[in-house]
C-alpha cells in the first residue's frame, strides 16, 4: 500500500466514553443524532469535541437562503437592465415590488432560524 493511502485512513477509535442517561434523555439522543444523518457514536463525538452539527433542517434553510439570494440578484439585474433600456414606469414598479417581496420572503427565512 502506498504512503499517501496510509495517509488517508481514518484514525483507529478504540477508546470508549461511557455516560449515564434516563431513558428520555437517551431517546433524544437518538433523535437529535437521526435528524443529523450521523451514527449515534458520531454524533456524541463531534458534541463532545464541541464540532457544530447540522441538521437537514439547517441544510435545507441555507439553500433556500441561496436559492431566494439569488432571486434577488436576478431581479435587480432584470432592474438595472430596464432602466437603462428606459422602459415604461409600470414594468419599473413591477420590478420594484417583486424584489420587494423576494426580500420580504428572505427576511422571513432568516428569522425562522
Amino acid at each position: 500500500m502506498s504512503k499517501r493511502l496510509e495517509s488517508e485512513k481514518k484514525p483507529k477509535r478504540s477508546a470508549v466514553l461511557k455516560s449515564y442517561l434516563t431513558p428520555e434523555e437517551l431517546d433524544q439522543v437518538i433523535e437529535i443524532s437521526a435528524r443529523t444523518r450521523l451514527s449515534l457514536s458520531e454524533f456524541v463525538r463531534r458534541v463532545c469535541l464541541g464540532i457544530r452539527i447540522e441538521s437537514r433542517e439547517d441544510q435545507q434553510a441555507r439553500l433556500e437562503l441561496l436559492r431566494v439570494h439569488a432571486d434577488l440578484g436576478r431581479l435587480g439585474g432584470l432592474l438595472k437592465q430596464a432602466l437603462a433600456e428606459g422602459h415604461d414606469k409600470v414594468s419599473v414598479i413591477r420590478l420594484l415590488r417583486q424584489i420587494d417581496q423576494t426580500q420580504a420572503e428572505l427576511r422571513d427565512k432568516v428569522r425562522a432560524l
